[in-house]
């Protein structure tokens, strides 16, 4: 099961299969998380953001104590906000460095 490419989520009473290449954002909710996908949908989903992380594929970075992102699916990254689909994610400080280093091993 390590190379997998989707999980299952529990929501709204029924098991969804999600792909990861589909998630653009998860937003952290106190024990829920909202996952915003490249289908402009939105799920709500029992887990904590830090428990959540553990257990995503190593192209999901946390870049905010709200926020993990799919580094595949990031559009741009400019001072301190990235755009990932609709959203406008603010890296916080602490995790900048991590993910500008990450950014750059990716570049041409």
């Amino acid at each position: 099961m390590e190379d997998r490419t989707f999980a299952f989520i529990k929501t709204d009473k029924k098991l969804l299969k999600l792909f990861f290449n589909e998630i653009n954002v998860i937003k952290g909710l106190g024990n829920y998380v909202e996952i915003h996908t490249t289908r402009h949908k939105k799920y709500i989903y029992y887990k904590s953001l830090k428990d959540l992380i553990e257990s995503l594929p190593q192209e999901f970075m946390r870049v905010h104590n709200s926020y993990i992102v799919n580094l595949n699916n990031i559009e741009s990254f400019e001072d301190n906000q990235l755009i990932s689909g609709d959203l406008k994610v603010t890296v916080a400080k602490s995790y900048r460095d991590c993910l500008t280093n990450t950014l750059n091993k990716m570049m041409l």
